[in-house]
């Protein structure tokens, strides 16, 4: 295999040290899956995204360092930069493994940003038992959960079991053995990250993401989770709609980044944020 160009940017952030690092491949059409697994390990970032074709509409798949995932919020938004810096800004359509994607980007004086729109989500009650287990992998309690916010499994392009917690200090406090949480997410079938969330106030929620493939173990800033954030939201009735929130995310992980939420009152949940190049 011809080695690749590989770009590397960090999403949801206008700060390099920010926000989620993705790995970009823009001319992946010669690469099989072998070899895109291969480079993905070799980035060891969470997702690294594979462009095949040429234009404004193309192919994309999305590599963690271990797997092949359906989506990738991040890894999108971080894609549709890099091809405006050639192509110009204006409106993409990566076609993904969950469906064809939507994606616009924009430029101001901070910089490039991106907007996507989900595929259709769906929100479904969490397995009684799948919650125990989240609850004892990080070591808390169902008394520890918001009884406002009712913890379910949501998809927006991947299934996130959800859980929202009532106090900051249990919210920042958590802690969970990587191992067991790859287990338990394995056995559950959840590709993607386990979504912690904690109401800050004023549109704003905080979010954690348990996500442990190779040296990672937290995601910093998670798109398809904050899609899934949007859509449980507008299920549970915890914003009017249409409506908007702020997700923050990554600051337990020291690459604290931002997500804009959109949320209709019906369809796909709009995410945008901002995206940089590391090298």
């Amino acid at each position: 295999m011809t080695s690749p160009a590989i770009q590397r940017w960090a999403a949801f952030t206008d700060d390099p040290s920010g926000g989620n690092p993705a790995g970009v491949v823009l001319d992946a059409d010669a690469l099989s899956a072998v070899d895109m697994q291969r480079v993905a390990a070799d980035v060891g970032y969470a997702e690294t995204a594979f462009i095949s074709g040429r234009g404004r509409r193309r192919g994309i798949r999305y590599f963690s360092p271990v797997a092949e995932v359906p989506f990738c919020g991040h890894a999108t938004v971080a894609s549709a930069v890099a091809l405006a810096q050639t192509l110009g800004d204006g409106v993409f359509v990566f076609d993904a493994t969950v469906g064809p994607i939507e994606i616009t980007t924009t430029s101001s004086a901070g910089g490039r940003h991106a907007e996507f729109t989900s595929v259709e989500p769906w929100v479904r009650p969490l397995d009684e038992r799948r919650l125990d287990a989240v609850l004892a992998l990080i070591g808390c309690a169902r008394d520890d959960l918001d009884p406002r916010h009712p913890p379910r499994l949501v998809f927006a392009g991947n299934a996130h079991p959800l859980v929202v917690f009532r106090d900051r200090e249990v919210f920042d406090g958590f802690r969970f053995d990587a191992g067991d949480a790859r287990r338990l997410m394995d056995d559950a079938g959840w590709p993607a990250t386990i979504i912690v969330l904690r109401e800050a106030g004023g549109g704003v929620w905080e979010s954690r993401n348990i996500f442990p493939v190779g040296s990672i173990v937290e995601d910093p800033a998670t798109g398809a989770a904050a899609a899934a954030t949007g859509a449980y939201l507008r299920h549970t009735g915890a914003v009017s709609t249409p409506g908007s929130v702020r997700i923050e995310q990554g600051r337990h992980v020291g690459r604290a980044g931002t997500l804009h939420v959109r949320i209709p009152a019906r369809g796909g949940i709009t995410v945008s944020g901002a995206a940089v190049r590391i090298d």
